[in-house]
This record gives structure tokens, C-alpha cells and sequence, in this order.
């Protein structure tokens, strides 16, 4: 009985490093700010972060460095929330657990490419437009005089 009990519990304890590193967050905004905000902005989507071996040579390409083929980066889903001047307590968090069932893609190819899908999740905060000074011209007023 005792020896099952440790077999278990070197089995639980290896999940849990192999699968606490599934998660890397790309942006995180320490400072929350909350004056200011006209809304906010959420979302997730599969993607996908694929890679290839540098030297692409069979069983070889499973020792070699792997190179990204979809770099995945946080710009692309934050520029959905509105301009970089206007987005504010932004989280990008990449999910690669899906990349562990196919990992058997590298298996199959000898090492040379691996398919990996990764779930993006991406929240951040959209301030309000500046209001602009009185007294100043506004764009309309300068075009309609000749």
C-alpha cells in the first residue's frame, strides 16, 4: 500500500509542474487604473503557435532548437480594444495545454514540426476620449472657412 501511495504522489506532483507552466502571461499591467474609463474590453481565441526545427533533418530535429512559425504576441489582440494611447490595464495570457495531446504531431513527423494550439485570452481597460479645450477650434470649424 505504501508503495502505491508514492507512486500516486510522484504522479500528482509531476502534473502539476508539467501543467503550471501551460500558462505565460505576454503583458500585465501592475498599476490598475480606474478614472477615466469609458469601457471595457475581453476576449479569447484559439491561435496557432506551431513551430519547425532549424535543421529539419529526421529523429535528428528532436535534439535541434525549434523556431516559431506564428510568433504569437499581444498587439494584434489588444489593437482590438482600440489604439495603444487609449488601452490601460492590460492582460495578455497565452494557454499551451492543448499542446500537450499534440505533441504526438512531432512524433509522427520525427521531430521537424510540432502543432501547437494555444488559447489567447487578452483584457484590458478603454479610456474615454480627451475632451477637447473650449475655445478652441474644432476640426469642423477650420475646414469650413475659406
Amino acid at each position: 500500500m505504501q508503495q502505491v501511495r508514492s507512486k500516486a504522489s510522484v504522479v500528482i506532483v509531476s502534473l502539476a509542474l508539467l501543467l503550471s507552466g501551460c500558462t505565460s502571461t505576454l503583458v500585465r499591467d501592475d498599476v490598475k487604473r480606474t478614472a477615466g474609463l469609458d469601457g471595457h474590453c475581453s476576449g479569447s481565441e484559439w491561435a496557432d503557435n506551431s513551430s519547425l526545427a532549424v535543421l529539419p533533418v529526421p529523429v535528428v530535429a528532436f535534439i535541434v532548437p525549434h523556431f516559431d512559425l506564428n510568433k504569437v504576441s499581444s498587439e494584434p489582440y489588444l489593437n482590438r480594444c482600440g489604439a495603444s494611447t487609449r488601452v490601460v490595464n492590460r492582460d495578455v495570457s497565452v494557454n499551451r495545454l492543448a499542446c500537450l495531446p499534440a505533441g504526438l504531431t512531432r512524433i509522427v513527423t520525427l521531430g521537424i514540426w510540432q502543432w501547437c494550439p494555444t488559447r489567447v485570452s487578452w483584457s484590458a481597460d478603454v479610456l474615454a476620449d480627451a475632451s477637447k479645450p473650449t475655445g478652441l477650434p474644432t476640426d469642423e470649424q477650420t475646414k469650413s472657412k475659406p
